[in-house]
């Protein structure tokens, strides 16, 4: 047996969170060894954020042109697929090789180890035929895998996840996506723009079921103005493949639907199990590690990002590292605090999301004030003209008199967001926001007339 290798602090899993974590350790003098079995960088610059933004950017760019008639003369564009792929496998992805993550980490004093790593008891992890034990404790970070539904004869299908999504060289002529989530629609209106036929298939009666209803209308409008095909409260009965052809049936009548490729984009989860958590006293089956604010899991161990259940973004995962990371060298710091938690589904129009929907504040028992707003109704919605869809919504708490939601969507609905994310977070008092100067002529404007709206 290999004699037990010592360390500081073990991280498993370099995603985005690990990596700050493994990294900002071995900066600040630590023995850190961070266990990679996959990338050093994770999901997020590999096959998720990064990829599908350039993907975005390219498909709004040609959305764009084809504005370009109704103001200002008349513009030919001719899709091509293979710049966006390129960009992504050289400016991106280095061909999907994570030298200079590696080197980066490296770099910074920590020793990376490949390999799968599970946990083997309090503060001790193996990979392979090694141990580790780690003085200060064990950082858990190994992220969260796809959710593939079980549809009687999908298993065994050559169906496509967004990592397959991320690596075409070319596009199928046909595609249907099962998932109306963030991913599913952002993935669905990018092809459509690259003449891809897609169908949508969302068992929920709307898209974007965790966000406002106005929201999953709007994504869904989008998406039929780019010709794709959206089924709501839809459920798949059984799924085939031969030759080059699926074929998904659908529950009730009506004519089975046929695509070149399936794309799976159902969500996501933690998978405990191989982890080895119940060796430190924690449930294998649960749908996540329960952290404290300031991440800690158990004696001797935190947990950051996609495992901690607390949604699958990578500002989450930064956000919950840094915490960690001084709660580890001792360092004095506020609790995590998920009340302004932001989210932004990349889809033209932009949909920002932050803090409660209407529909979770009721649930919660609050007296809400509500109000949607449509930013062409706007001066600067009226100048921009086509591609001006979109809303401010906001939700306040009408005993305290404080917004603890709103949904910003439409024209750069992300960056809008901000100033909404500021005033959750902060708690700023509406009557406060309502009496601020917002800059004329600009899209954030709306937000001055959707305070005026609440009702």
């Amino acid at each position: 047996m290999s004699a037990i290798e010592q360390a500081d602090v073990v991280v498993l899993g370099l995603g985005p969170g690990g990596e700050y974590v493994a990294g900002t350790l071995a900066e600040a003098g630590l023995d850190v060894v961070g266990v990679e079995a996959e990338l050093v960088g994770g999901e997020c610059p590999y096959w998720a954020c990064v990829p599908t933004k350039m993907m975005v950017r390219a498909g709004n760019l040609l959305a764009e042109a084809g504005r370009v008639s109704a103001l200002a003369g008349e513009a030919v564009v001719t899709p091509d697929w293979a710049r966006v792929a390129g960009r992504i496998r050289e400016e991106a992805t280095a061909d999907w090789n994570d030298q200079v993550a590696a080197d980066r980490f490296t770099a910074k004093g920590g020793r990376l180890v490949r390999g799968t790593g599970r946990l083997a008891g309090p503060r001790r992890v193996t990979v392979g035929d090694r141990t580790f034990e780690a003085r200060r404790g064990v950082v858990l970070a190994t992220g969260t895998r796809p959710r593939i539904t079980p549809v009687p004869g999908l298993d065994g299908t050559p169906y496509w996840t967004n990592r397959d999504a991320m690596t075409a060289k070319e596009l199928p002529a046909s595609m249907v996506v099962l998932g109306g989530g963030a991913i599913g629609v952002e993935l669905a209106q990018v092809f459509a723009r690259f003449k891809c036929a897609v169908t949508v298939i969302e068992g929920q009666d709307r898209l974007l079921a965790q966000e406002e209803p106005e929201a999953g209308e709007l994504a869904a409008d989008a998406l039929r103005a780019d010709g794709v095909t959206v089924l709501t409260g839809t459920r798949v009965r059984q799924i085939s493949h031969a030759g080059t052809e699926f074929t998904v049936r659908l529950e009730g009548e009506g004519q089975p639907l046929t695509a070149e490729r399936l794309l799976v984009a159902t969500g996501r989860h933690a998978d405990l199990t191989p982890l080895a958590v119940d060796t430190v006293g924690l449930d294998p089956s649960a749908q996540s590690v329960r952290t404290d604010g300031q991440m800690r899991a158990g004696e001797g161990l935190w947990a950051v990002g996609d495992i901690t259940g607390r949604g699958s973004f990578t500002h989450v995962s930064m956000y919950q590292a840094e915490i960690a990371v001084r709660d580890i060298l001792g360092q004095a710091g506020p609790d995590a605090d998920y009340r302004a938690l932001p989210r932004v589904t990349f889809t033209d129009p932009e949909i920002g999301a932050v803090g409660l929907t209407e529909r979770q504040a009721r649930e919660q028992g609050l007296r809400v004030r509500t109000s949607v707003v449509a930013v062409a109704s706007s001066t600067r919605g009226w100048i921009h003209g086509p591609g001006n869809e979109g809303f401010i919504k906001l939700v306040e708490d009408a005993d305290r008199g404080v917004l603890i939601g709103a949904t910003s969507a439409g024209p750069a609905g992300g960056e809008v967001l901000h100033g909404l994310n500021v005033a959750v977070h902060a708690e700023v008092p509406v009557d406060r926001l309502q009496h601020m100067i917002y800059a004329y002529p600009t899209v954030h404007r709306t937000i001055e007339a959707a305070l005026g709206a609440l009702r």
